[in-house]
């Protein structure tokens, strides 16, 4: 076994774990783990193979969470039907931006998103929220919004689907979570298959990635059912995972500007 074999499989695990416990964190972490643990040299190649095991170790963590009845499909299957089609939008706009530019500007939407995480009201929200036609429609725009961003970094955008999902319908951080894993799913694989038709996704790393996040994916869907009671726990998990990785990138990326 190479040690970019056992690299992949460790991040795959670390990946899984991040979208068991927090839903999206899995797929922000994918891209970098790809680019700078597992070395892969293409950035756009690094996207199209991290949406594919992310989308596939989401629909796997997404099992586990419906069994625990944290998923709520009438808030996540509209949601997810209207970020396909941005998916699509975006994936084909991202293939246009050179790499660096794409993880730069992926770093500040990062860190965006966390500010986002900890201003969010602590209200608990409603597991049992009636889904109107209204909800529905909301679910549906932000759902194209966070489609399209997701498409266009090459990511699940879990990170953006777990905050959407809670504006739109008013469901609690655990529900969200659950829920946002079928989004995140369709939103991984609407863009994988815009990059493979490219020829963008190394399959022996994905099938790598996604051994490890098998395990990773159960281990943190029961941490996360551990931690609901304290809600905001899991919110400043998810925060601090997103500063992290955007600080990262942006150090690394930066010191490529500067020694060109």
């Amino acid at each position: 076994m190479s040690l970019q074999t056992i690299l992949a499989l460790l991040s795959g695990g670390g990946v899984g774990f991040s979208l068991g416990l927090i839903g999206g964190g899995g797929s922000i972490l994918a891209v970098p783990l790809l680019i700078y643990a597992v070395g892969v040299a293409d950035p756009h190649i690094a996207i199209g193979t991290g949406a594919f095991a992310v989308a596939i170790n989401a629909f796997v963590n997404l099992f586990g969470h419906w069994r625990a009845g944290t998923v709520r499909w009438r808030c996540a299957i509209p949601f997810a039907a209207g970020g396909a089609f941005g998916a699509a939008i975006g994936s084909t706009l991202g293939k246009l931006i050179d790499g660096q530019s794409l993880i730069f500007l992926f770093a500040l939407v990062m860190f965006g998103a966390g500010v986002a995480m900890l201003r969010q009201r602590s209200g608990a929200g409603n597991p049992d929220v009636c889904v109107t036609p209204v909800i529905t429609a909301k679910l549906a725009v932000f759902g194209m919004l966070a489609g399209t961003l997701s498409g266009f970094f090459g990511i699940g955008g879990g990170f953006l689907v777990v905050p959407g999902i809670m504006l739109g319908s008013g469901l609690p951080l655990l529900n969200a979570i659950g829920s946002s894993l079928f989004a995140v799913g369709v939103f991984g694989l609407t863009t994988a298959g815009n990059y493979a038709l490219a020829g963008l996704v190394d399959w022996g790393i994905a099938l790598e990635f996604i051994l490890g996040g098998a395990l990773g994916g159960f281990l943190g869907m029961k941490a996360a059912i551990r931690l609901a009671p304290q809600k905001r726990t899991l919110t400043y998990i998810f925060a601090c995972v997103l500063f992290g990785g955007a600080a990262y990138m942006l150090l690394r990326t930066g010191a490529q500007f500067f020694s060109a």
